[in-house]
């Protein structure tokens, strides 16, 4: 892989879709030894999360069931 004048890389594909590296993602770079690691920033995957959550706070529709209900739903239980 080559860099680039301006110091950038491409990271393939494969490696960016298992790590989680999307577009607008915040990346940081950590000297682990004597390598260099790149991965998402530790403080947007936490923000990622609570954004997710928040959005899906209040969503769920259960029509009227309760956790019980639900639970033998979920077994295969009538």
């Amino acid at each position: 892989m080559m860099i680039t004048s301006k110091g950038q890389v491409t990271i393939p594909k494969e490696i960016r879709d298992a790590y989680g590296l999307y577009p607008h993602t915040e990346a940081e770079f950590v000297v682990v030894g004597d390598e260099v690691v790149v991965r998402p920033a530790m403080a947007q995957a936490s923000e990622r999360g609570a954004r997710m959550v928040e959005a899906l706070l209040g969503k769920g529709d259960v029509n009227g069931l309760s956790t019980d209900d639900i639970m033998r739903m979920t077994r295969g239980e009538d």
